[in-house]
Order: structure tokens, then C-alpha cells, then sequence
């Protein structure tokens, strides 16, 4: 069976994340690697989720699916997020640490910032008397990190700091 660190993306790779998916299942495939394979077809089942909000001639909203042309890296890095949190749910059920399936999903999302990164940007970025309370800070927070940042990590941190 073939080892499963060929799998797997990060930004600095010149393609992006759904090409990268194609490619990946199409190599797991070739080498009959069924846990990758069943990986990457649960990530793409997921696309039909990604739609663009429209507004019919009748004034009707609406939304239709996007194009893969629309479909961007973030897009894709909510959908493995949503489904490493539900593979980790399943997990704490059954009582296990982990799984092939999350260790695959896991490949794919950008590197998490550490809690010592998100402290010392905020040391350095944010002055607290702007705002009315300090939780009104995490808006701010998380749009410099994106999706690199666990929002519930941010929540401590700020609830942590005195």
C-alpha cells in the first residue's frame, strides 16, 4: 500500500487546492489507495455547498452552484475544516484519537497559528482602548488570520488576557 505523504497541499504549491484534489484522487485511484480516494470524493461531494448568491429578473433571491473556476482555496479549506470538525466529533464518541480519514483531511488545511503567534500579534497590533470590551477585538483578529486561526483559541486568549 502506498505511503499517504504524497498526498496533501499547502500555499506555497503553484496549484491550487481543487486542482491539487483532483489530482490527489486521481493518484489514489492509479494506486488503489481506497482511504485517500474516499477522502478526496467526501471533500468534493461537499462542492455542491458552494453557491453565489443571485437575484432572479423577478426580484426573486437565489443562489446557483459555482463554477470550479470560482471555486477558491478558501472555499474549499471551510469545507475540509467542517468536516475535520465532525470526523473529530465521531472520534471523541467512539473514544479514539484519530483516523486515517481525519489524518488525510488534515493534510490539506493550511498550518493552524500557534497560540504564541496569536499573542504576539496582538501584543504588537491591537490596542485594547479602542474598544468598548476586549472581546469586541476578535472581528479584528480573526480577519488577519483567516482560517489559520482557531476562533475558539482567540476567544480564550482574549478572555484569558486581564
Amino acid at each position: 500500500m502506498s505511503d499517504s505523504t504524497e498526498y496533501g497541499w499547502n500555499q506555497e504549491m503553484p496549484l491550487s487546492l481543487l486542482e491539487k484534489i483532483k489530482q490527489d484522487l486521481k493518484t489514489a485511484m492509479l494506486t488503489k489507495n481506497q482511504g485517500a480516494r474516499n477522502a478526496m470524493r467526501l471533500i468534493m461531494a461537499e462542492f455542491p455547498k458552494l453557491t453565489v448568491p443571485l437575484t432572479l429578473e423577478s426580484g426573486k433571491k437565489s443562489t446557483r452552484l459555482k463554477k470550479p473556476e470560482e471555486i477558491t482555496n478558501d472555499d474549499i479549506i471551510g469545507i475540509i475544516n467542517g468536516l475535520v470538525k465532525s470526523e473529530q466529533t465521531v472520534l471523541e464518541i467512539k473514544k479514539e484519537a484519530t483516523s486515517e480519514y481525519l489524518e488525510i483531511l488534515q493534510q490539506y488545511l493550511p498550518r493552524m497559528v500557534s497560540r504564541e503567534e496569536i499573542v504576539a500579534w496582538i501584543k504588537e497590533n491591537i490596542d485594547f482602548s479602542q474598544y468598548k470590551n476586549k472581546m469586541q477585538a476578535m472581528g479584528t483578529i480573526m480577519k488577519h488570520f483567516g482560517k489559520t486561526a482557531d476562533g475558539k483559541q482567540v476567544n480564550q486568549i482574549l478572555q484569558d488576557r486581564q
